[in-house]
């Protein structure tokens, strides 16, 4: 009479403690992924329904006070053409972000235009400003 164990061994490996472990950073990560903005300068963006994804280079800010922000350091207009030319050196065609308070004149964001428009006459590039808005609601 051959003698026989009750309970047999299984080789098979339960994965059901993985996928809740699967879930769990996918849920940490969602929510942590939520909290990092992008704005380090509160701005009101203006709003719009278009979306363009494109390399970001530099990013430019002004605010409601009028000022100017490039990779948010503080310059005057003087000093804009020279900052935006420093930090797009040796690019072809990289893009300026210009993120602009909603209640900026017209005349403000034609200025960092005409910035990055002398920089392609000096240099023969082609780089592209590309403004910043907000989805409607």
């Amino acid at each position: 009479m051959a003698i026989q164990t009750r309970n047999k061994r299984s080789i098979a490996f339960s994965t059901a403690s993985m996928s809740d472990l699967v879930f769990l950073l996918l849920i940490f990560f969602m929510l942590t992924s939520t909290l990092v903005s992008p704005n380090a300068i509160k701005l009101l963006l203006p709003s719009s329904n278009s979306k363009t994804m494109a390399k970001q280079s530099v990013t430019i800010y002004i605010n409601n006070s009028f000022n100017y922000f490039v990779n948010e350091t503080q310059v005057s207009e003087q000093e804009l053409e020279n900052e935006i030319d420093k930090q797009i050196a040796g690019q072809i065609d990289a893009s300026v972000v210009l993120r602009s308070d909603a209640s900026v004149p017209v005349q403000y964001v034609v200025n960092v235009i005409d910035a990055v428009n002398n920089i392609n006459n000096k240099y023969n590039t082609k780089h592209k400003v590309i403004l910043a808005t907000k989805p409607k609601a």
